[in-house]
């Protein structure tokens, strides 16, 4: 391996304007991937030596083959900024990871939508993402090259690609761009095709492209490349030589290295002597750099995993670290390089910068644990929005220790622990099963939120149940003409249930005067000769009432009710209303009215 002096890039040293950070985010399988290859192979293609550096987590594209790949679009004399700087998040929860003193490392973002398949669950999240960083970016409508009937032109500028096209294949492009234009739409954006926008500052500019043909391409970097020239470039400055400050993308295993820290640097500059701080797990941790590694140049990678060592490198560019102590670092959290300060101040700043990502946590709650910072953090805003409290959030796997904790909980809703991108260790998963603990795992937030209320409202259904089957229900019915069966001991009647459930050793009551006058109480229910517990509203059976004679207390035709103790009519009123049925709530409500007209506070 050569010990070589790279930087970031050297128009930056000169002009100390840092290469402005590219995200590209979208829902799987929508061309993340696909278009960053096209960025890298179309560089490649072009042939300059050193067309394009392959960063750890990032691809650097130099202006001047921006220009090339632009085919004429660019003219690298109308930029000062030195090129863009694509970072490859493994998924957009990683992209919330990615923070800047605060903010997102990103400085402008791509979600990639394929124009077949819309708007995607996690195309809506990345949208959440990107409102909650308010990070600028464009929409890269892909896979033009599926609509039917499309005709292939190659690298070409877009339009020049829809004018070759047939009228109905460029119907049906228009239909699916304006489809999106509308989901975008109803997500709160304003959106328009990128050459009708005249400000992306409150309009989001679509650019329709195949990143497999290359379609659209040198417009997405045209519009990149503008973007950032004008909107970006006072947030660009760096010092250069400064110490360097950046944030951990990954924590890795590397051969002959051990535990390495990849990471965005984003600012200032990191060599291969510096003392860092980088964020860990419990505390800071202060270690000394052994060797900063980078790819080697990518036109000679044949097999992964072959790096060459450099004595610097300067922002914005994305490194190895290999440094002792480091296993506890967490991906997310910030590096910082001392050099010429207190070591303290710096554990200090690093410190500040891991608290606001602190999740409040309450007394009660459920436990949270997630592959990243961001993405703990961003679990903790939906469940906020959720109004679920959270008792513990930790970055990593679920161990042990996090049933231990979840099987303590107040409520039996809370016995549960959400698991974002992370693995549940086998003693952990045996340990829940054992003590009733849920573990929802799922890899995008808003759908582990929803499957945690499902869980929710089937608990929340079970106790509402039970205590509908604890307390008297309200009930209407009337005694049958013609249907007396035995006078008394017990007096058995037919009756008809008008409103509410009849239900088993309910007291029955008949109403005098604004007040209930208790009969006697409900024994048994008979429908055709078999027993049952419960007759609802419309049923006609036999009730065997002890009590009450026929003839004397009750006549046929009278209306009875069953009779509500004052505590159980608040709880269906205040409690379980929305668990009745209508003609339940209709009862209750007579029920409560009557009652009132004597007492204005009963039941409330």
């Amino acid at each position: 391996m050569s010990d070589t002096d790279t930087t970031g890039s050297t128009e930056s040293t000169a002009t100390g304007l840092r290469t402005p950070i590219v995200a590209v985010l979208g829902h799987v399988d929508h061309g993340k991937t696909t278009l960053l290859d096209k960025i890298r192979g179309s560089a490649v293609q072009e042939g300059e030596a050193g067309a394009i550096t392959q960063h750890i987590g990032a691809t650097a594209v130099p202006l001047s083959t921006i220009g090339e790949m632009a085919g004429g679009l660019v003219d690298p004399a109308d930029f000062d900024l030195p090129g863009l700087l694509f970072i490859d998040t493994p998924g957009h929860h990683s992209f919330s990871t990615l923070r800047s003193r605060g903010g997102a490392l990103a400085d402008i973002a791509i979600l990639v939508v394929d124009v077949n398949d819309g708007f995607q669950p996690q195309t809506l999240e990345a949208l959440d993402i990107l409102k909650r960083t308010q990070t600028p970016f464009v929409v890269a409508a892909n896979k033009v090259d599926t609509v039917p009937g499309w005709n292939p032109q190659g690298r070409v500028p877009i339009q020049q690609s829809i004018d070759a096209q047939s009228d109905r294949a460029e119907g049906d492009l228009n239909d699916r761009l304006y489809a999106l234009i509308g989901e975008l739409s109803d997500n709160g954006f304003s959106a328009d095709m990128y050459w009708r926008v005249q400000d992306f500052r409150s309009n989001i500019g679509v650019v329709p492209i195949s990143a497999v043909t290359g379609e659209g391409l040198p417009d997405l970097l045209t519009v990149m490349m503008g973007l950032s020239q004008r909107y970006l470039k006072e947030d660009m400055s760096v010092d250069v030589a400064g110490p360097g400050a950046g944030t951990v993308l990954e924590v890795t295993e590397e051969r002959g290295f051990g535990t390495t820290v990849d990471i965005v640097l984003y600012d200032g500059t990191i060599r291969a002597d510096d003392t860092v701080v980088i964020g860990g797990k419990n505390e800071p941790i202060v270690t000394d750099v052994r060797a900063l590694l980078q790819p080697e140049p990518l036109a000679e990678i044949r097999t992964e995993k072959q790096f060459e060592k450099v004595d610097s490198v300067a922002a914005a560019i994305g490194i190895k670290i290999a440094a002792p102590d480091i296993d506890d670092a967490m991906a997310g959290a910030p590096v910082r390089v001392v050099r010429d300060r207190p070591v303290e101040d710096v554990i200090e700043e690093v410190r500040a910068e891991l608290s606001q990502i602190d999740v409040e946590t309450a007394e009660n709650g459920v436990v949270v644990k997630a592959d990243t910072l961001g993405s703990l953090e961003a679990i903790a805003s939906a469940l906020e929005d959720a109004e679920v409290p959270i008792v513990r959030a930790e970055v990593g796997d679920v161990a042990p220790r996090d049933v231990a904790v979840a099987s303590t909980a107040d409520e039996p809703t809370n016995e549960a622990i959400l698991a974002f991108n992370v693995d549940v260790l086998d003693d952990a998963e045996r340990q829940a099963n054992e003590q009733g603990v849920r573990v929802f795992a799922d890899d995008v937030i808003y759908q582990l939120v929803e499957e945690y209320e499902e869980f929710v409202a089937g608990i929340e259904e079970a106790q509402q149940e039970q205590v509908l089957d604890k307390i008297a229900r309200p009930c209407r019915f009337q005694i049958l003409q013609d249907h007396t069966f035995r006078q008394s001991d017990p007096a058995v009647v037919g009756v008809e249930v008008l409103a509410g459930t009849l239900k088993r050793n309910s007291r029955v009551v008949k109403w005098e005067n604004s007040e209930t006058a208790r009969i006697g109480s409900l024994k048994s229910i008979q429908d055709e000769g078999e027993d049952i517990d419960a007759a609802r509203a419309g049923d006609r059976v036999a009730a065997s009432i002890d009590g009450p004679t026929v003839g004397r207390q009750i006549e046929e035709g009278d209306e009875l009710w069953t009779e509500l103790p004052e505590k159980h009519a608040k709880i269906l009123e205040q409690e379980v209303t929305d668990e009745l049925p209508a003609d339940e709530r209709e009862a209750l409500s007579m029920y409560l009215e009557r009652k009132r007209n004597r007492d204005p506070f009963w039941g409330k």
